[in-house]
C-alpha cells in the first residue's frame, strides 16, 4: 500500500481496531512478543495476520533483527525448500550460485510463514526438526547451520480439520501451536467499521490526490450491515475503488458495489456466537455492543439525535451522555 499512512487513527503496531475483541488481542500481542515461543495465528483471509506476526515482532526484543515473511502457498513445493534451507552451487539444474535461505536469514529475528497449511508432507518433517534443533543443512549441502530465530506461523485454514484428513502432521501442530492467536473476522468487530473507513478514505485521498471529504452516513450504514467476507482487504479494496470513482466530494450511496447494497442485514450480527476459550471481560463487551446499536441508530436517522433517542427508546439527555462517553461524533474526514 503506497502513499503516507494517516497519523490520527488509533492503531497498536500498526493495526487499526478499539472494540473489545481487539483489545484482547492486542493484550495478547504485549504478552507473547516478550518470549520466544513459537505462534500461530488463526483467521480468516483478509483478516491481517501478517500485520499480527509484524506486531508480534516488533513488540519483542528482536525488532532491531529481521523479520522475514514467507509464504507457504505462493511458492512452488519444489522450490519452498529452497526458500527456506537455502542451497548449494551445484545443488540443483540452475544453482549457479550457493543461496541463503530465510531461515539463516533470520537470525536473531523472526520467520513468518503464511498458509502454513499448504506445505507438503516432506517439509513439514523437515520442518518440524528445525523447530525442535534450531539446525539444518542447506539443500545439497552436508554442514549443519544453526539459526537463532522465533517462529511465527499463520493459516486460514482449520488445522484441527486438516489432521483428522491426514493433510498436516500432528506432532507438527503441538508444535506450532503452543500459544494460538486468534484473529477476529470483520463481521465480528463492525464498532470498527467507521474507524478503518476513516483511515482508508484518508489514506487512499492522499494517495490518489483526490479531494474525498468522507462518507455519507447512509453509505456508512450500508458497510456496517453487510458481512465482509473478505474482511479488511475487502473493505480496503472497495474503500480505494470508491474514492477513485466517488461521483461527488463525499462517498454516497451511490457509490457503493451492489453486493453491499443488496445484503440484508444478518440476524443477531455483533453478538458473539461463543465465549472464546480466554474468556473476555464481560463489562466491556457489552459496552462495546451498546456503542454498536447506538451508532446503528444515529446512522439510520443521519445522526439526529431526537430521532435516534426515540428509536432506543431513551430520553435525549441519556442518548447524548452516553454519545458523549463513547466519544461517538458525526463522522467525516477532514483532510
Amino acid at each position: 500500500m503506497s502513499g503516507s499512512p494517516p497519523e490520527n487513527i488509533d492503531r497498536f503496531a500498526g493495526i487499526i481496531g478499539a472494540c473489545a475483541r481487539m483489545r484482547q488481542l492486542f493484550s495478547l500481542i504485549d504478552k507473547v512478543a516478550e518470549t520466544d515461543t513459537t505462534i500461530l495465528i488463526q483467521g480468516e483471509s483478509g483478516t491481517g495476520k501478517e500485520l499480527v506476526a509484524r506486531a508480534i515482532h516488533q513488540q519483542g526484543t528482536r525488532q532491531k533483527n529481521p523479520f522475514v515473511p514467507v509464504n507457504c502457498g505462493a511458492i512452488p513445493a519444489e522450490l519452498l525448500e529452497s526458500e527456506l534451507f537455502g542451497h548449494e552451487k551445484g545443488a540443483f539444474t540452475h544453482a549457479i550460485r550457493t543461496r541463503i535461505g530465510r531461515f539463516e536469514l533470520a537470525h536473531g529475528g523472526t520467520v513468518f510463514l503464511d498458509e502454513i497449511s499448504e506445505m507438503s508432507p516432506m517439509l513439514q518433517v523437515k520442518l518440524l526438526r528445525v523447530l525442535q534443533e534450531r539446525e539444518f543443512e542447506r539443500v545439497g549441502g552436508t554442514q549443519t547451520i544453526k539459526s537463532d530465530f522465533r517462529v511465527v506461523a499463520a493459516t486460514n485454514r482449520c488445522l484441527e480439520d486438516e489432521l483428522r484428513q491426514g493433510r498436516f502432521r500432528e506432532d507438527l501442530f503441538y508444535r506450532l501451536n503452543v500459544i494460538p492467536v486468534m484473529v477476529p473476522p470483520l463481521r465480528e468487530r463492525q464498532a470498527d467499521i467507521p474507524l478503518l473507513t476513516e483511515y482508508f478514505i484518508q489514506l487512499f485521498t492522499a494517495d490518489k490526490n483526490h479531494r474525498i471529504s468522507g462518507i455519507s452516513q447512509e453509505a456508512m450504514g450500508h458497510l456496517l450491515r453487510y458481512h465482509w467476507p473478505g474482511n479488511v482487504r475487502e473493505l480496503e479494496n472497495i474503500i480505494e475503488r470508491m474514492v477513485i470513482l466517488a461521483l461527488a466530494e463525499e462517498i454516497s450511496v451511490a457509490d457503493l458495489p451492489e453486493k453491499i447494497l443488496d445484503c440484508r442485514p444478518i440476524a443477531g450480527a455483533g453478538l458473539a456466537t461463543e465465549i472464546p476459550p480466554q474468556g473476555f471481560y464481560l463489562q466491556q463487551a457489552v459496552a462495546d455492543y451498546e456503542k454498536e446499536i447506538i451508532i446503528k441508530a444515529l446512522n439510520q436517522v443521519n445522526w439526529i439525535n431526537n430521532q435516534a433517542a426515540k428509536l432506543l427508546n431513551v430520553n435525549r439527555t441519556t442518548l447524548i451522555e452516553k454519545m458523549k462517553r463513547y466519544k461517538l461524533v458525526k463522522p467525516a474526514v477532514s483532510m
